[in-house]
């Protein structure tokens, strides 16, 4: 089934109105007539229509999901170059991510200016709504404009936080410390800090060390973009596990 997202009143109402990229796609898959089509709001809602004399038309009722879970999952990720960070932003929104921070460290390569930030942040986020349509998720991620190191801190400090970290003795495992995490019944989201190519600076470190838990991501080195998805992906199977 096609999916195409849509804006909240298209949903409820009788007839929608599509965004020019959801009528673009139309013309590109060419919908058979009576072949049914859903359209997704990005917020949870949803709702099948019927492509019929060149127009949809409902052919269900409007549905809804809440976000999964207790607690939202955050990633805070220090921008990659290229399409590094486009798939980062595409994997994180097929895991479920509620809350994508790009981050500016000392030593992230990629240099965004605070003019050009907002721009970067309309990019993403087509970036995750493609993934949302074509993952079938119900919800859209918030991605947010790239913000630098110290703000980024501030925000994280607010989660129960986990931190990819080489210290001495070795930390725990990622799923491990998550199964030992004391937090019992809080609903702080949960999020992990991936660091840039060349790393945190040591002072970085030690800030973060001062509001997360450090863990270890594996035996081997990973990229940057792998460590994130890594992470994120470690935060969903500990939260699926919690609710099964």
């Amino acid at each position: 089934m096609h999916r195409l997202l849509a804006d909240t009143k298209s949903i409820e109402g009788g007839e929608p109105v599509l965004s020019s990229a959801a009528m673009r796609h139309l013309k590109v898959v060419r919908p058979k007539e009576g072949e049914t089509i859903e359209l997704f709001d990005g917020r949870g809602a949803w709702r099948e229509f019927a492509w019929r004399g060149g127009a949809l038309h409902p052919a269900g009722d409007r549905r809804f999901l809440p976000r999964g879970g207790r607690r939202e999952l955050a990633l805070f990720a220090c921008v990659t170059k290229g399409s590094r960070w486009d798939w980062t932003v595409e994997k994180a929104t097929e895991l479920g991510v509620a809350r994508i921070v790009p981050v500016i460290s000392c030593r992230t390569i990629v240099r965004i200016a605070p003019a050009e930030r907002a721009a970067k942040r309309e990019r993403w986020t087509r970036v995750a709504e493609e993934a949302a349509r074509q993952s079938d998720a119900k919800w859209l991620p918030d991605v947010m404009e790239p913000v630098d190191f110290p703000r980024a801190l501030e925000m994280f400090a607010e989660c129960e936080g986990y931190v990819g970290a080489l210290v001495t003795p070795r930390p725990p495992d990622f799923l491990s410390a998550l199964k030992s995490s004391p937090c019992g019944g809080e609903a702080r989201p949960l999020a992990v800090f991936v660091g840039p190519e060349g790393d945190f600076t040591p002072g970085e470190l030690a800030a973060l060390l001062k509001v997360a838990t450090p863990v270890s991501f594996g035996s081997t080195i990973l990229r940057a973009e792998t460590a994130a998805i890594y992470g994120a992906g470690v935060l969903k199977a500990f939260l699926d596990s919690e609710e099964l």
